[in-house]
Protein backbone atom coordinates (compact mmCIF):
# COMPACT_ATOMS: atom_id res chain seq x y z
CA UNK A 1 0.00 0.00 0.00
CA UNK A 2 1.00 3.32 -0.75
CA UNK A 3 -0.57 6.77 -1.35
CA UNK A 4 -0.17 10.36 -1.19
CA UNK A 5 -2.35 12.46 0.61
CA UNK A 6 -4.24 15.78 -1.18
CA UNK A 7 -6.44 16.60 1.30
CA UNK A 8 -7.08 20.32 0.60
CA UNK A 9 -10.80 19.93 0.64
CA UNK A 10 -11.04 20.98 -3.39
CA UNK A 11 -13.33 19.30 -5.66
CA UNK A 12 -11.68 17.23 -7.79
CA UNK A 13 -12.71 17.53 -11.47
CA UNK A 14 -13.36 14.30 -12.35
CA UNK A 15 -16.45 11.69 -11.24
CA UNK A 16 -15.45 9.16 -8.69
CA UNK A 17 -17.84 7.10 -11.34
CA UNK A 18 -14.62 7.60 -13.36
CA UNK A 19 -12.24 6.12 -11.80
CA UNK A 20 -14.57 2.74 -11.66
CA UNK A 21 -15.13 3.01 -15.61
CA UNK A 22 -11.72 3.65 -16.50
CA UNK A 23 -10.03 0.98 -14.28
CA UNK A 24 -12.69 -1.48 -16.20
CA UNK A 25 -11.55 -0.19 -19.57
CA UNK A 26 -7.90 -1.43 -19.16
CA UNK A 27 -9.30 -4.84 -17.01
CA UNK A 28 -11.63 -5.08 -19.88
CA UNK A 29 -8.48 -4.74 -22.47
CA UNK A 30 -6.12 -6.87 -20.29
CA UNK A 31 -8.50 -9.73 -19.19
CA UNK A 32 -11.27 -10.89 -21.52
CA UNK A 33 -13.45 -12.70 -18.63
CA UNK A 34 -14.37 -9.42 -16.66
CA UNK A 35 -17.14 -7.80 -17.98
CA UNK A 36 -19.99 -5.89 -16.57
CA UNK A 37 -23.97 -5.95 -16.42
CA UNK A 38 -25.45 -2.54 -15.56
CA UNK A 39 -29.53 -1.61 -14.78
CA UNK A 40 -30.61 0.86 -17.30
CA UNK A 41 -28.20 3.03 -16.08
CA UNK A 42 -25.39 3.40 -18.07
CA UNK A 43 -25.36 7.35 -18.79
CA UNK A 44 -25.46 7.91 -14.88
CA UNK A 45 -22.36 6.04 -14.74
CA UNK A 46 -20.60 6.47 -18.12
CA UNK A 47 -20.61 2.87 -18.46
CA UNK A 48 -21.40 3.58 -22.09
CA UNK A 49 -17.79 3.82 -22.50
CA UNK A 50 -16.99 -0.23 -21.88
CA UNK A 51 -20.48 -1.02 -24.31
CA UNK A 52 -18.43 0.68 -26.89
CA UNK A 53 -15.19 -0.03 -26.43
CA UNK A 54 -15.61 -3.97 -25.26
CA UNK A 55 -19.56 -4.65 -26.63
CA UNK A 56 -19.13 -8.75 -26.01
CA UNK A 57 -17.96 -7.80 -22.52
CA UNK A 58 -20.74 -5.26 -21.43
CA UNK A 59 -24.37 -6.31 -21.06
CA UNK A 60 -27.46 -4.00 -19.98
CA UNK A 61 -29.88 -5.64 -18.19
CA UNK A 62 -32.81 -3.26 -17.75
CA UNK A 63 -34.60 -1.89 -15.06
CA UNK A 64 -34.65 -5.70 -13.69
CA UNK A 65 -32.05 -5.45 -10.62
CA UNK A 66 -33.13 -8.80 -9.52
CA UNK A 67 -32.95 -10.66 -12.64
CA UNK A 68 -29.82 -8.68 -13.38
CA UNK A 69 -28.18 -10.47 -10.46
CA UNK A 70 -29.02 -13.42 -11.46
CA UNK A 71 -27.47 -12.67 -14.95
CA UNK A 72 -24.15 -11.76 -13.04
CA UNK A 73 -24.04 -14.67 -11.13
CA UNK A 74 -24.86 -16.96 -14.49
CA UNK A 75 -21.73 -15.26 -15.57
CA UNK A 76 -19.57 -16.12 -12.74
CA UNK A 77 -20.61 -19.34 -13.03
CA UNK A 78 -19.23 -19.71 -16.50
CA UNK A 79 -15.48 -18.15 -15.69
CA UNK A 80 -16.22 -14.62 -16.02
CA UNK A 81 -15.33 -12.20 -12.78
CA UNK A 82 -18.49 -10.38 -12.99
CA UNK A 83 -19.16 -6.76 -11.96
CA UNK A 84 -22.49 -5.24 -11.76
CA UNK A 85 -24.18 -1.68 -10.98
CA UNK A 86 -27.04 -0.32 -9.79
CA UNK A 87 -27.97 2.54 -7.44
CA UNK A 88 -27.11 1.46 -3.88
CA UNK A 89 -30.75 1.36 -2.95
CA UNK A 90 -31.03 -0.88 -5.87
CA UNK A 91 -27.79 -3.00 -5.72
CA UNK A 92 -28.29 -3.66 -1.93
CA UNK A 93 -32.87 -3.25 -0.69
CA UNK A 94 -33.95 -4.83 -4.13
CA UNK A 95 -31.45 -7.62 -5.07
CA UNK A 96 -30.33 -8.65 -1.92
CA UNK A 97 -31.85 -12.32 -2.27
CA UNK A 98 -30.75 -12.96 -5.62
CA UNK A 99 -27.52 -11.29 -4.43
CA UNK A 100 -27.13 -13.53 -0.58
CA UNK A 101 -28.37 -16.87 -2.65
CA UNK A 102 -27.09 -16.59 -6.16
CA UNK A 103 -23.92 -15.04 -5.83
CA UNK A 104 -22.90 -15.22 -2.30
CA UNK A 105 -24.02 -18.48 -0.99
CA UNK A 106 -23.08 -19.49 -4.24
CA UNK A 107 -19.66 -18.56 -3.97
CA UNK A 108 -19.15 -16.95 -7.40
CA UNK A 109 -17.28 -13.99 -7.83
CA UNK A 110 -19.70 -10.72 -8.23
CA UNK A 111 -18.77 -7.87 -7.84
CA UNK A 112 -21.59 -5.69 -6.98
CA UNK A 113 -21.25 -1.64 -7.42
CA UNK A 114 -23.68 0.52 -5.89
CA UNK A 115 -23.65 4.03 -6.99
CA UNK A 116 -24.86 7.27 -5.09
CA UNK A 117 -24.92 6.48 -1.54
CA UNK A 118 -26.57 7.95 1.58
CA UNK A 119 -26.93 11.69 1.27
CA UNK A 120 -25.03 11.76 -2.06
CA UNK A 121 -28.33 10.54 -4.11
CA UNK A 122 -29.31 14.31 -3.34
CA UNK A 123 -32.20 15.49 -4.84
CA UNK A 124 -32.92 11.88 -5.97
CA UNK A 125 -34.66 11.41 -2.69
CA UNK A 126 -35.48 9.76 0.24
CA UNK A 127 -36.58 6.13 -2.03
CA UNK A 128 -32.95 6.49 -3.64
CA UNK A 129 -30.94 7.09 -0.39
CA UNK A 130 -29.38 4.10 0.50
CA UNK A 131 -28.23 4.55 4.46
CA UNK A 132 -28.11 0.86 5.35
CA UNK A 133 -26.49 -0.90 1.42
CA UNK A 134 -23.44 -1.99 3.47
CA UNK A 135 -25.19 -3.15 6.50
CA UNK A 136 -26.83 -5.61 4.35
CA UNK A 137 -24.02 -6.66 2.83
CA UNK A 138 -22.18 -7.10 5.67
CA UNK A 139 -24.30 -9.98 6.27
CA UNK A 140 -23.34 -11.95 3.68
CA UNK A 141 -20.91 -14.30 4.91
CA UNK A 142 -17.00 -13.97 3.74
CA UNK A 143 -18.25 -10.64 1.15
CA UNK A 144 -16.15 -7.56 1.03
CA UNK A 145 -17.81 -4.14 1.59
CA UNK A 146 -15.58 -1.07 0.72
CA UNK A 147 -16.80 2.72 0.70
CA UNK A 148 -14.89 4.34 -1.85
CA UNK A 149 -13.83 7.97 -0.84
CA UNK A 150 -12.34 9.85 -3.83
CA UNK A 151 -11.53 9.26 -8.19
CA UNK A 152 -7.98 7.72 -7.22
CA UNK A 153 -8.87 5.30 -4.52
CA UNK A 154 -12.20 3.85 -6.45
CA UNK A 155 -9.88 3.06 -9.19
CA UNK A 156 -7.57 1.58 -7.57
CA UNK A 157 -9.75 -0.87 -5.11
CA UNK A 158 -11.82 -1.66 -8.70
CA UNK A 159 -8.60 -3.17 -10.05
CA UNK A 160 -7.84 -4.97 -6.46
CA UNK A 161 -11.15 -6.52 -6.57
CA UNK A 162 -10.66 -8.22 -9.97
CA UNK A 163 -6.98 -9.02 -9.66
CA UNK A 164 -7.23 -10.13 -5.61
CA UNK A 165 -10.69 -11.43 -4.87
CA UNK A 166 -12.72 -14.48 -6.33
CA UNK A 167 -15.89 -13.99 -4.18
CA UNK A 168 -18.45 -11.57 -3.78
CA UNK A 169 -18.25 -7.93 -2.82
CA UNK A 170 -20.04 -4.66 -2.68
CA UNK A 171 -18.17 -1.46 -3.42
CA UNK A 172 -20.34 2.12 -2.68
CA UNK A 173 -18.87 4.61 -4.77
CA UNK A 174 -20.33 8.81 -4.99
CA UNK A 175 -21.29 8.66 -8.66
CA UNK A 176 -20.20 12.37 -9.33
CA UNK A 177 -17.56 14.54 -8.56
CA UNK A 178 -16.02 15.15 -4.58
CA UNK A 179 -13.36 16.06 -2.83
CA UNK A 180 -10.01 15.19 -3.93
CA UNK A 181 -7.93 13.03 -1.05
CA UNK A 182 -5.60 11.03 -2.89
CA UNK A 183 -2.96 11.79 -5.31
CA UNK A 184 -2.81 9.63 -8.63
CA UNK A 185 -1.05 6.73 -8.65
CA UNK A 186 -1.49 5.76 -4.99
CA UNK A 187 -2.47 2.14 -4.03
CA UNK A 188 -4.63 0.70 -1.49
CA UNK A 189 -4.80 -2.82 0.36
CA UNK A 190 -8.48 -4.42 0.53
CA UNK A 191 -8.84 -4.72 4.63
CA UNK A 192 -6.22 -2.56 5.27
CA UNK A 193 -6.57 1.13 6.60
CA UNK A 194 -4.82 3.88 5.72
CA UNK A 195 -3.36 6.48 8.64
CA UNK A 196 -3.97 9.87 7.22
CA UNK A 197 -2.67 12.10 9.77
CA UNK A 198 -1.21 11.05 13.63
CA UNK A 199 -2.62 12.19 16.76
CA UNK A 200 -2.29 11.54 20.65
CA UNK A 201 -5.98 12.44 21.93
CA UNK A 202 -8.64 11.10 19.30
CA UNK A 203 -8.86 8.72 16.40
CA UNK A 204 -11.32 9.72 14.00
CA UNK A 205 -12.15 6.68 11.62
CA UNK A 206 -14.05 7.92 8.85
CA UNK A 207 -14.57 6.37 5.02
CA UNK A 208 -16.17 7.66 1.58
CA UNK A 209 -17.68 11.51 1.88
CA UNK A 210 -16.42 11.71 4.97
CA UNK A 211 -12.90 11.37 4.60
CA UNK A 212 -12.58 14.77 3.76
CA UNK A 213 -15.04 15.79 6.72
CA UNK A 214 -12.81 14.12 8.96
CA UNK A 215 -9.61 16.05 7.56
CA UNK A 216 -11.26 19.11 8.11
CA UNK A 217 -12.54 18.16 11.84
CA UNK A 218 -8.63 17.42 12.62
CA UNK A 219 -7.81 21.15 11.50
CA UNK A 220 -10.69 22.58 13.45
CA UNK A 221 -9.42 20.82 16.59
CA UNK A 222 -5.81 21.34 16.15
CA UNK A 223 -6.57 25.43 15.88
CA UNK A 224 -7.82 24.37 19.60
CA UNK A 225 -4.88 22.53 20.84
CA UNK A 226 -6.75 19.13 20.19
CA UNK A 227 -4.18 16.21 18.62
CA UNK A 228 -6.57 14.17 16.46
CA UNK A 229 -5.18 11.26 14.63
CA UNK A 230 -7.27 10.49 11.17
CA UNK A 231 -7.90 7.09 9.36
CA UNK A 232 -9.77 6.35 6.36
CA UNK A 233 -11.38 3.04 7.03
CA UNK A 234 -12.25 2.18 3.24
CA UNK A 235 -13.06 -1.47 4.07
CA UNK A 236 -15.66 -2.14 6.63
CA UNK A 237 -15.26 -6.40 5.62
CA UNK A 238 -12.76 -7.55 6.84
CA UNK A 239 -12.02 -4.42 9.07
CA UNK A 240 -8.60 -3.56 9.95
CA UNK A 241 -8.89 -4.89 13.55
CA UNK A 242 -5.09 -4.36 14.34
CA UNK A 243 -5.39 -0.79 13.47
CA UNK A 244 -8.40 -0.08 15.39
CA UNK A 245 -7.22 -1.35 18.65
CA UNK A 246 -3.74 0.37 17.85
CA UNK A 247 -5.10 3.66 17.30
CA UNK A 248 -7.63 2.99 20.57
CA UNK A 249 -4.38 2.30 22.86
CA UNK A 250 -2.26 5.30 21.52
CA UNK A 251 -5.40 7.93 21.91
CA UNK A 252 -7.80 6.38 24.56
CA UNK A 253 -11.20 7.17 22.46
CA UNK A 254 -12.42 6.77 19.36
CA UNK A 255 -14.83 8.63 16.60
CA UNK A 256 -16.51 6.98 13.69
CA UNK A 257 -17.65 9.09 10.59
CA UNK A 258 -19.91 7.29 7.99
CA UNK A 259 -22.80 8.30 5.47
CA UNK A 260 -24.40 5.33 6.73
CA UNK A 261 -26.77 4.07 9.53
CA UNK A 262 -24.74 3.87 12.55
CA UNK A 263 -26.57 0.63 13.66
CA UNK A 264 -25.54 -1.90 10.96
CA UNK A 265 -22.28 0.56 9.41
CA UNK A 266 -18.91 1.40 9.96
CA UNK A 267 -19.57 2.72 13.82
CA UNK A 268 -20.74 -0.42 14.63
CA UNK A 269 -18.27 -2.72 12.82
CA UNK A 270 -15.44 -0.40 14.81
CA UNK A 271 -17.56 -1.43 17.94
CA UNK A 272 -17.81 -5.11 17.57
CA UNK A 273 -13.66 -5.07 17.54
CA UNK A 274 -13.47 -2.79 20.46
CA UNK A 275 -15.96 -4.37 22.67
CA UNK A 276 -14.35 -7.86 21.84
CA UNK A 277 -10.36 -6.45 22.72
CA UNK A 278 -10.60 -3.48 24.53
CA UNK A 279 -13.39 -1.04 25.10
CA UNK A 280 -12.79 2.63 25.04
CA UNK A 281 -14.78 5.99 25.15
CA UNK A 282 -16.21 5.84 21.55
CA UNK A 283 -18.97 8.29 19.56
CA UNK A 284 -20.75 7.34 16.23
CA UNK A 285 -21.08 10.53 13.47
CA UNK A 286 -24.06 9.13 11.15
CA UNK A 287 -27.44 8.34 10.55
CA UNK A 288 -28.99 7.91 13.71
CA UNK A 289 -32.05 5.74 13.18
CA UNK A 290 -33.37 7.82 10.01
CA UNK A 291 -34.95 7.42 6.75
CA UNK A 292 -33.82 9.71 3.70
CA UNK A 293 -34.73 12.83 2.80
CA UNK A 294 -34.93 15.21 -0.55
CA UNK A 295 -32.56 18.33 -0.53
CA UNK A 296 -28.87 18.73 -1.90
CA UNK A 297 -26.29 17.45 -0.34
CA UNK A 298 -24.57 20.12 1.40
CA UNK A 299 -28.08 20.54 3.15
CA UNK A 300 -28.41 16.70 3.73
CA UNK A 301 -25.25 16.80 5.94
CA UNK A 302 -26.41 19.60 8.07
CA UNK A 303 -29.47 17.71 8.19
CA UNK A 304 -27.96 14.35 9.09
CA UNK A 305 -25.56 16.15 11.58
CA UNK A 306 -22.62 14.95 9.12
CA UNK A 307 -20.40 17.79 8.74
CA UNK A 308 -16.91 18.57 10.22
CA UNK A 309 -18.41 20.79 13.36
CA UNK A 310 -20.06 17.29 14.40
CA UNK A 311 -16.97 15.37 14.31
CA UNK A 312 -15.29 17.93 16.42
CA UNK A 313 -18.41 17.78 19.41
CA UNK A 314 -18.26 14.12 18.77
CA UNK A 315 -14.05 14.12 19.47
CA UNK A 316 -15.08 16.66 22.23
CA UNK A 317 -17.47 14.04 23.64
CA UNK A 318 -15.57 11.17 23.55
CA UNK A 319 -12.11 13.20 25.01
CA UNK A 320 -14.42 14.02 27.84
CA UNK A 321 -15.19 10.66 28.27
CA UNK A 322 -11.77 8.94 29.06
Amino acid sequence: MSFTLIGKHENDPRANRDGYVNAMLELMQEDKSVVHVDCDLMNCINTTKLLKAFPEQTFNAGIAEQNAMGVAAGLAATGKKAFIHSFGCFASRRAFDQAFLSCGYSKLNVKVIGSDPGVTAAVNGATHMPFEDCGLYMNIPNCVVIDSCDYTQTYALTKRLAKDYDQISYMRLIRKGHKTIYGDGSDFEIGKGVTLKEGKDVTIISSGIMVDKALAAQELLAAEGISAKVIDMHTWKPIDEELIMASAKETGCIVSAENHQVETGLGSAIANVLVKNGPVPMEMVGIQNRFGEVGPEADLCKIFNLTAEDIVAAAKKAISRK
